[in-house]
């Protein structure tokens, strides 16, 4: 029914032709929202809004293994997790969109994996994220940098914190001083549950914010996290169409698609 799964901010609604309401049961409860599958640049999409239509899911509640289940579940074998993102170095400004290849977890209390019991399945994280869509966001990103906002960069370290709560100064610097690039809430358990799906996921990281205590100020707010996001939506969404459009073929071989290779969950998908 679609073959990219996109998950981000209720904003990419509208990104969607032809969009149409898929009720999915999942073995982890609904996803926040059913999914809504559409067209985009002549590919058949499936969106979830991740906090929900009227974000009401905090990021430690979001239920994101019944999200993937579900894309999953629709035949989604690609999936774009746009986000934002707090940046842990000067040179990282508002408006650059960071595509990292680690992170770093520092969440607690969330579901983590869709193998909760019998038979057992470890699958490697050593690179979370999928090459072949990392690829194609850089290459998509040359045409949406311009001198004012936006640059497309490649690679860094992203670590999760819990939230909803801010990082204090003394956390911030920390994640600095281990050479973390961004700091965000939703990036993990979403990357390692889509490993454990066999589906390719690529974070495309929002900066909004300098975190506290790389630069002297209040520190960051909620409203100048949603007010540099909003502006930035538009480019995020333009970039995600031509990213889209150059996604590898669903019958595509990629080494995501193997994650399950030689574990018990092997054949499952």
């Amino acid at each position: 029914m679609a073959e990219i799964g996109v998950i981000g901010g209720s904003g990419f609604y509208s990104f969607l032709s032809d969009a149409r309401v898929v009720e999915v049961e999942t073995p982890f409860g609904p996803p926040s929202e059913p999914p809504v599958v559409g067209e985009v640049s002549g590919r058949e999409v499936a969106f979830i809004p991740r906090h929900g239509a009227d974000h009401r899911f905090p990021p430690h509640r979001v239920n994101y293994r019944a999200n993937l289940w579900a894309l999953r579940h629709l035949g989604v074998r690609q999936v774009l997790g746009p986000c934002a993102v707090g940046s842990l170095t000067s040179e990282l400004t508002p408006g650059t969109f960071v595509v990292p290849d680690q992170f770093v977890d520092r969440t607690w209390g969330r579901e983590h994996t869709v193998y909760d019991g019998a038979p057992v399945v470890h699958v490697s994280s050593a690179d979370p994220y999928c090459a072949a869509g990392r690829a194609t966001v850089l290459a998509a990103g040359n045409s949406f940098h311009d001198e004012h906002d936006g640059q497309v960069v490649d690679g860094g370290t992203m670590v999760v914190i819990n939230g909803p709560r801010f990082s204090t100064r003394a956390e911030s610097r920390w994640h600095a001083a281990q050479g973390w690039s961004i700091v965000g809430m939703t990036g993990a358990p979403e990357a390692s549950i889509a490993r454990e799906l066999a589906l390719c996921y690529t974070a495309v990281a929002v900066v909004t914010d300098h975190d506290a205590g790389v630069e002297a100020g209040e520190g960051v707010t909620q409203a100048e996290v949603f007010a540099v996001f909003g502006r930035s939506i538009d480019r995020l969404k333009g970039l995600l169409t031509e990213v889209i459009g150059q996604l590898p073929k669903p019958d595509a071989d990629c080494s995501c698609r193997h994650a399950l290779d030689g574990t018990a969950g092997e054949g499952r998908w």
